[in-house]
């Protein structure tokens, strides 16, 4: 998806295009350019390097021909990919980068829609999906009902090869980020926050893990403030009515790539969504992208956009000639 988005804009805007997929993902960029020699395009217009980032993203960014750079990935190896683009020749850059995104879920909700859509906006993908909602705020009246119908549904959840469509839950991606999650885990117990289910590597073969929720989550800790980008879901209580407090909380973060707010209310969900300080708010869904509405986060989850004009925008040049006759 992440290649399709990119690419497409560089090259409805007329450029060529060199595309590295992360490394370990790198089998879909290969087929991609197999069709793409099979559809009949001209050498050279796409071209993919597999590779490490420390190898062939340094060389991308330093290299003096490439004049715009986009990347999707970590805020700190975006961090040190603006600086090298600044530093070689002043490239242009998007990034898209980490996000943390808060999902507000009121009492006046839709509970099985906000129950569905919740499970979603963090599973999905094993939450290895850059906008998945790193963290919940669940209005204190419905709270447990929501916790309970959550771990109802994990529990139904069937863990198996990806490649069969009965399955709901894979693999994660490669050992080092299973790792990760476990320890992820361990650092939310230790500091006080309720694990209800999960945590744990699954007892198969592969990089099976628990779908995972904490409950009792407060804002000082770490799995509050960080992204897992795995399947964990965590979840924290607010006060019914204090909206303005919970928006406080949701925008307290380094992050503002995606967001989301479930409510029946539609004066609600428009001043929530006003005031969530992140670049894409979802009301009563979550994870609905459109080819049409421009994609990018604020603050530390980078600039520019992805879909959209705006898309079209950030591999264009604009240029003004003056003539008097």
């Amino acid at each position: 998806m992440m290649l399709a988005w990119k690419t497409a804009a560089c090259l409805a805007a007329g450029n060529t295009v060199v595309l590295k997929p992360a490394q370990v993902t790198p089998l879909t960029a290969l087929k991609f350019a197999e069709l793409a020699a099979r559809a009949g395009l001209p050498k050279g217009v796409i071209n993919i390097l597999p590779g490490s980032g420390a190898l062939v993203g340094q060389r991308l960014s330093d290299h003096p021909v490439v004049r715009k750079l986009g990347f999707t990935g970590s805020t700190e190896i975006g961090k040190h990919i603006m600086k090298s683009c600044a530093v070689s020749n002043v490239k242009k850059v998007s990034l898209e980068l980490g996000g943390k995104s808060p999902l507000i879920i009121f009492s006046d909700c839709d509970m099985d829609k906000a129950v569905r859509m919740g499970m979603c906006s963090v599973f999905f993908n094993k939450g290895e999906n850059c906008i998945a909602a790193g963290r919940l705020f669940v209005e204190e009246t419905i709270h447990d009902q929501f916790v309970k119908k959550v771990v109802e549904e994990v529990k139904k959840m069937k863990i198996g090869d990806p490649l069969d469509r009965s399955t709901d839950h894979g693999p994660q991606n490669h050992k080092a980020h299973l790792d990760k999650l476990l320890e992820y885990c361990q650092m939310g117990v230790k500091e006080g926050a309720t694990l209800i289910c999960g945590g744990k590597q699954v007892q198969r073969p592969g990089f099976f893990f628990e779908p995972t929720v904490f409950a009792d989550v407060q804002d000082h800790m770490y799995i509050a403030k960080e992204e897992s980008f795995g399947p964990i879901m965590i979840i924290s209580m607010f006060r019914s009515g204090e909206v303005d407090d919970v928006l406080r909380r949701a925008n307290d973060t380094e992050y503002g790539l995606a967001s989301g707010v479930f409510t029946r209310d539609i004066s609600k969900a428009m001043y929530v969504s006003e005031r969530l300080n992140a670049g894409t708010v979802f009301v009563n869904t979550y994870n609905k992208t459109d080819v049409a509405a421009p994609f990018g986060g604020f603050k530390q989850s980078g600039f520019g956009k992805d879909l959209g004009q705006e898309a079209l925008n950030e591999y264009l040049k604009t240029k003004a000639v003056t003539i008097e006759y």
